[in-house]
């Protein structure tokens, strides 16, 4: 077992702490949100949160100066919450490209749903890869099914949700990206000319590999947050594969 260095931990301070930032900024945009809803405005333009939701939320006029004042209150919490994420998001950027967990993030972003961020996260949660397998890491991470056995009887549950969480979202979140047709646009091909070709043809035999697991998944009728998580789970198995290649 690696004992992690002083940098190490440092990295993973500031990955946690864009992780808090990311639950802070959830749950005031929730608030904002709902004091809308108590009064009957709704925003029907599209996706929320995006530039056009926002030029929507600045021509609220709501009823009472103490309604506006709790409007004013909980949309600059949401403004000051989201450019402490951005200004977090930029040091994670830099320091993932230059920095020891740097050839690491490179590999894991040839798979969909592994960005910067999300390849940074992982390297400095995981640490050292090479204290798992393939199948272990699942693991690691909680995405194997609980079991319960007497005898001949063997039950299984839901996963375990064991080990380490942070490293379980971003996993589960990422597998989610598997499940649309596989095409290699432009931002993957970005991500795949900063890694070497080998690692290039692993993230895309694992693409592949994913996108047709959902297909089947979906042709048997299974539901969506199960099938997710077995993805994420062999998701798991593929980014530490990328991880130990030489």
């Amino acid at each position: 077992m690696t004992v992690p260095s002083v940098d190490q931990e440092a990295a993973r301070d500031l990955v946690r702490a864009r992780e808090d930032c990311r639950g802070d900024l959830m749950r005031a945009r929730h608030r904002l949100s709902k004091l809308l809803l108590r009064n009957g405005i709704v925003y029907s333009g599209g996706q929320a949160w995006t530039g056009r939701h926002d030029a929507w939320l600045r021509q609220q006029h709501l009823p009472g100066a103490a309604t506006r004042l709790a409007f004013d209150n909980d949309y600059d919490a949401v403004l000051m919450v989201a450019a402490r994420r951005d200004r977090l998001d930029a040091a994670i950027t830099t320091m993932a490209a230059e920095s020891e967990f740097t050839p690491v993030v490179r590999r894991l972003g040839c798979l969909r749903g592994v960005s910067t961020l999300t390849g940074f996260a992982l390297a400095v949660e995981i640490g050292d890869w090479s204290r798992f397998t393939g199948t272990s890491i699942g693991s690691y991470v909680g995405l194997v099914p609980c079991e319960y056995s007497s005898g001949a009887s063997r039950v299984q549950g839901g996963i375990t949700k064991t080990g380490n969480g942070h490293a379980r979202r971003l996993l589960v979140e990422a597998a989610w990206h598997h499940q649309g047709r596989y095409v290699v646009g432009k931002t993957m091909r970005d991500r795949w000319d900063l890694a070497p070709a080998p690692a290039r043809a692993r993230g895309d035999a694992g693409n592949r590999r994913l996108h047709q697991r959902w297909v089947r998944f979906n042709d048997r009728g299974k539901r969506h947050v199960v099938a997710n998580i077995a993805i994420a789970r062999e998701l798991a198995g593929w980014c530490w594969s990328l991880a130990v290649m030489d």
